[in-house]
């Protein structure tokens, strides 16, 4: 039994990798969106080690300027533009002063509007300042820690969407599966881990905990009260969104 589990959590891992990433994930990865979503976090940190070795290459090769932009294309790239693409949609539908039913199938357009492309090129923005302003104020393991926890925070937020927020669509949709039963206390066990990460970083650890809580909340709360649903673009939207706010808090100096 124990075998055919840790079968079943392997698979539901490359599910999630698969899904959210463009990593390899091994010969014909499963779909399987009801195992998949406890190990947000756990993509998170893979991709967190993977922007710290893209770092600290680029660091020996460039000006902090230009290794703040290679991080940022790394994360770009390392996810397909996926999340991305589910902020420019969000922000489309959320911000078109329409109703909720409009919304969603604005949402569901593949055209990118102009609010869509303010929100892209705004999070790509504030995302490029924050990987500069952690690169300036931290020490060497901080940075490291800092961009190895951030991806992970991120994506473990999309697990309290999906806990809190009930799916907006009567049809098919991208992350509809992902709400398919109803989520225990082990769907957030592996959000522990960037939670550990950042004991280790001094204040900065405590700002990221502090802005992961409050970034999360207030994400929730803002669609709770626009949307009253959630939908896979607003889960990418979320992670974007909270990546880019993540990186700008543990870049303030305080010291």
């Amino acid at each position: 039994m124990e075998t055919t589990n840790n079968k079943g959590a392997f698979s539901d891992l490359r599910a999630c990798l698969a899904f959210i990433t463009i990593l390899p994930a091994g010969k014909n990865p499963p779909y399987s969106p009801v195992g998949m979503v406890r190990f947000f976090p756990v993509v998170g940190i893979i991709i967190g080690v993977l922007l710290a070795i893209v770092d600290a290459i680029a660091s020996q090769l460039w000006a902090l300027p230009v290794v703040a932009l290679a991080d940022l294309v790394f994360l770009v790239c390392v996810t397909g533009a996926f999340h991305l693409d589910g902020l420019g949609d969000a922000a489309d539908g959320m911000f078109s002063h329409r109703g909720r039913e409009r919304a969603l199938e604005i949402m569901k357009d593949s055209r990118t509007g102009m609010m869509g492309l303010v929100a892209v090129v705004l999070g790509l923005a504030l995302k490029l300042a924050g990987l500069w302003s952690v690169k300036t104020t931290g020490t060497g393991l901080q940075i490291t820690g800092i961009l190895i926890a951030v991806p992970a925070y991120a994506r473990a937020s999309m697990i309290f969407g999906v806990r809190f927020l009930n799916y907006g669509r009567k049809g098919p949709g991208t992350g509809k599966g992902l709400f398919n039963r109803p989520m225990g206390a082990g769907d957030f066990l592996y959000c522990l881990i960037p939670l550990f990460i950042s004991l280790f970083l001094g204040y900065k650890g405590l700002v990221l905990i502090l802005g992961f809580c409050l970034g999360t909340f207030l994400i929730l709360r803002f669609y709770k009260k626009s949307m009253n649903c959630i939908t896979g673009d607003m889960l990418g939207a979320m992670t974007e969104a909270m990546e880019a706010f993540l990186f700008l808090a543990a870049g303030v100096a305080l010291f």
